[in-house]
Order: C-alpha cells, then structure tokens, then sequence
C-alpha cells in the first residue's frame, strides 16, 4: 500500500506523518530529502548555486532558505526554476527509499502533490489534512522567523484547499480537534486502509 500524504502549510501534515508512522508506516520525506539536497555539501548545491549566485548560499554553505524564500516571492520564475532543479533529484530519491523500504505500508509525504500530477500515479491512495485558512496562518505565524504576510504569500503560492481536496480519497480536517481526536482519527484510517494480509505460500 502507497499512500500520498498532503497538506498545505500549517495543515499538520507533518503531525498526521508522525502518528502514521507510529501505526507502523515507513515515511518517505520529500520535503527531508529536500533539506538534505540543499544542506552544505547537498547533491543540488553545485546546481542551485550556478542558477542563482552566491546571494542564496548561508554563511554554512547551505541554501539559504528565507532568502531563497524571498527571492521566489520577487520573482516568481525563480520558483519554477528551482523547482525544475530539485524536483527530479528529490523524485528519484523518493523512488529509492520506497525501492529499499520491507514496510507493508509506504507513506510519501509530499506537500506538493497536488501541484506534481505524476504522484496521483504512484500512489494507491491520497490523503489530505486540511484546515480553515486563518488556522493555517495563526499556525505559521508562530513559527520562528515567520510573520501573518510570509505565511499569507506562501498559502497564495500552494495549492487552494479545493484543489487538494479534489484529489483526496480521504481527507482529515485538523482544526478544532485535540491531538488524541486527530490521532484517533488517523489509527482509523489506517486499520481501513491496511493492506490484505497475503496467503502463505502452499508447499
């Protein structure tokens, strides 16, 4: 079984992971893969570097990440192209993890699924968190170096919640329910999409 988890930012996406992961889930992180291909010494740097300079590189030799995040906000062409650097490297890593994975169930936390129309063909089922808009911004804005208008600006970039939605086979909506309802509702979704145990094989 290959589940496509979505979410926009703030959503809790990353929390519904964490809980299907305990229900035993093996997690591909598209977003982790993403961090590790800009980190110092990252399989994309050499490329990220050429295409936009030295103004986007930390002090660490990392991408800088909120200057990158400013950079796309000016200049919407140096989103796409970014995106056109990364997401084939972070796809084929995807792939690989998935390839050496033992679980019964893989779950590729995407958070931009339903912008990459080739995951729908990956994966057997898409689940989606979702939350009320000003949820996700009161959310993100309690982040570390995030205010309201860089969370608005990064939700105007994703996805509409319909969209998302749209794609769903199930979807969460977490907001206004404690963790231990969220985690319940995510070990019920998991006993209804565990896979069919399979025979043994008849000697």
């Amino acid at each position: 079984m290959r589940i496509g988890l979505t979410g926009g930012i703030g959503s809790g996406k990353s929390t519904v992971s964490a809980m299907l992961a305990r229900c035993g889930a093996a997690i591909v992180d598209t977003d982790a893969i993403g961090r590790r291909l800009t980190a110092a010494g990252g399989a994309a740097m050499p490329a990220v570097r050429q295409a936009f300079g030295d103004a986007i590189i930390g002090a660490d030799g990392a991408l800088d990440r909120e200057a990158m995040r400013a950079r796309a906000f000016s200049d919407p062409s140096a989103k796409q192209r970014l995106e056109a650097l990364l997401h084939p490297l972070i796809g084929a890593e995807a792939l690989r993890e998935a390839a050496v994975s033992t679980s019964r169930v893989l779950v590729f936390d995407v958070p931009l699924l339903a912008e990459s129309p080739h995951w729908r063909a990956r994966v057997n089922r898409i689940l989606v968190v979702d939350c009320r808009h000003a949820t996700q911004i009161e959310r993100v804005a309690q982040r570390a170096g995030w205010t309201h208008d860089a969370a608005e600006r990064v939700i105007a970039s994703q996805a509409s919640r319909a969209a998302r939605r749209t794609i769903a086979d199930a979807v969460i909506f977490n907001d206004g329910i404690d963790l231990a309802t969220l985690e319940a509702t995510v070990s019920g979704l998991w006993s209804l999409w565990q896979p069919p145990a399979q025979d043994p094989v008849e000697q």
